[in-house]
C-alpha cells in the first residue's frame, strides 16, 4: 500500500523558515517530488530530488530559497526547507513520486501539509 506523509507545515511571517518532511512507503520510486495548491489554483511543481544521487530541480519561483534534500539514513524521506518565505508560498504541499526526467507526478498523493505566510 503506497503511503506518502507530509509534515512539518504551518503559520510563519514572510522571510521566515519552515522545514516539511515527506516519508514514503510502499512504493519504489527513483525521484520524489514537492507540489503545492493553493486555494483555487491548479497543483504545481515546486521540487524535487532523486534520493541516491542527490540531485536536485527546482521551479523558479522557488529557486533559491528552498532546497530538497534527504535522510542519509532513511532513503524513503525527504525534506524541503523553505528559507525566505512570500505570502504567495500559502498552499498545501505534498510529496510525490515523480515521472524520471519530468516534472510529472505519479497520481499517489498523501493529506498534504498546510504551509501559510503571513504579511
Amino acid at each position: 500500500q503506497v503511503q506518502l506523509v507530509e509534515s512539518g507545515g504551518g503559520l510563519v511571517q514572510a522571510g521566515g523558515s519552515l522545514r516539511l518532511s515527506c516519508a514514503a512507503s510502499g512504493l519504489a520510486f527513483s525521484t520524489l517530488g514537492w507540489f503545492r495548491q493553493a486555494s483555487g489554483k491548479e497543483r504545481e511543481f515546486v521540487a524535487s530530488i532523486r534520493p541516491t544521487s542527490g540531485s536536485t530541480d527546482y521551479a523558479d519561483s522557488v529557486k533559491g530559497r528552498f532546497t530538497a534534500s534527504r535522510d542519509p539514513a532513511q532513503k524513503n524521506t525527504v525534506y524541503l526547507q523553505m528559507n525566505s518565505l512570500k505570502p504567495e508560498d500559502t498552499a498545501v504541499y505534498y510529496c510525490a513520486p515523480v515521472l524520471v526526467g519530468t516534472r510529472n507526478p505519479y497520481p499517489y498523493w498523501g493529506q498534504g501539509t498546510q504551509v501559510t505566510v503571513s504579511l
